[in-house]
């Protein structure tokens, strides 16, 4: 077991964003290599909460579907479909409905749509269900009200309704979302400007409860809402999370991704719901297990060859799904065209999610 933040890099280290050494492709070889991933980079992942189905969508334009089995600790993902968003625009945000029947999506196009899964949509183009004037940066699903929230661009959260094309509401926001995540009857938002704003979701349209300045010195990149509703959890692009409680508590802050002197970007926080255990993905190609509670590293992978974009566990917490393709970090200049974008399944037994003593 390693403590939070035992690393001895410090808070001065170079910050860098992705990672250089020949590695491996996959943090364990008997992961399952997701088929058909698109062309393009992977920009976010998503478990349908009824189901085994996992979702991602593309840079490339594309919202992927398939269907994963597991038995005796093997892995494999058939694909079921696919839908597009109009044009050549990226879409940077998936999520399903509460019940798992239909996939939201948002992109460059600034729309958000929607893709009933039992149903072939037009032309394999997603349904509009909303516009922003910007891209649509985030969308996830509020179980409370069954609305749609997209965080935008625009510095705009929002609401949708399913059978209108208007929103049932909006928040004005003082920046660009860049983050957002819906847990239960919580909401937290990042956005630009290294602010938080963390929402009541129970009512009709989620209430503030509270603004602050972010806690990580540098930009916010990703944000994940506790499994219980009583806090989240921030990732930046120094190398460092912080746990913060709802009540506006303090919380603890902890460095992670970081090599010698050289600090990488924490690019995604995924929450099991089993043992208070939650991972973390960096452009250094690592993925660690962590436990909240006793605030202790479970279990280290071995970095691999590329940045991990995404990540994701399903409902039960046997499963994780990440993604290895270019962060964007550096903006379009670095991109190499053609470079490998890979999603992966691995098989996560009791014993890499259950803290020891």
């Amino acid at each position: 077991m390693t403590p939070f933040g035992s690393t001895t890099a410090t808070a001065t280290a170079t910050a860098t964003t992705a990672a250089t050494v020949s590695r491996a492709a996959s943090i364990d070889p008997r992961d399952c290599k997701v088929p058909q991933v698109g062309d393009d980079g992977i920009s976010s992942l998503a478990w349908s909460p009824t189901h085994n189905y996992l979702a991602s969508s593309n840079w490339d334009g594309g919202v992927r579907l398939w269907q994963v089995e597991e038995q005796a600790t093997q892995v494999r993902a058939t694909p079921q479909a696919m839908v597009r968003h109009d044009g050549k625009a990226p879409v940077l945000d998936c999520c399903f409905s509460a019940d798992g029947s239909t996939l939201f999506s948002g992109g460059g196009d600034k729309a958000v749509r929607m893709w009933k899964l039992a149903s072939q949509p037009p032309n394999w183009i997603g349904q509009q269900i909303g516009v922003h004037d910007s891209p649509v940066k985030a969308v996830r699903y509020l179980p409370s009200s069954k609305l749609v929230v997209s965080g935008g661009w625009d510095r705009k959260l929002k609401f949708w309704d399913q059978r209108s094309s208007s929103p049932v509401g909006y928040l004005d926001l003082p920046e660009r979302v860049y983050g957002l995540d819906v847990r239960g009857n919580l909401m937290v938002a990042i956005t630009a400007d290294r602010k938080l704003f963390v929402y009541d979701a129970s009512g009709p349209q989620p209430v503030l409860e509270y603004e602050m300045d972010s806690p990580l010195r540098c930009q916010s990149r990703c944000v994940a809402c506790l499994p219980n509703q009583k806090g989240f959890a921030i990732g930046g692009l120094e190398g460092r999370v912080c746990i913060r409680h709802r009540n506006n508590a303090k919380g603890f802050r902890f460095q992670c991704h970081r090599q010698g002197s050289d600090v990488f970007a924490v690019n995604a926080i995924a929450f099991a719901n089993r043992y208070s255990t939650f991972a973390t993905c960096g452009a250094d190609g690592g993925v660690s297990f962590w436990n909240k509670d006793l605030k202790q590293k479970v279990k280290e992978f071995k970095p691999i060859q590329r940045s991990i974009s995404c990540a994701t566990f399903n409902t039960q917490g046997n499963l994780f799904a990440y993604s290895s393709s270019y962060d964007w970090s550096k903006g379009c200049g670095h991109y190499a065209q053609g470079s490998p974008n890979e999603i992966y399944v691995h098989y996560t037994p009791d014993s890499e999610l259950k803290p020891r003593k």
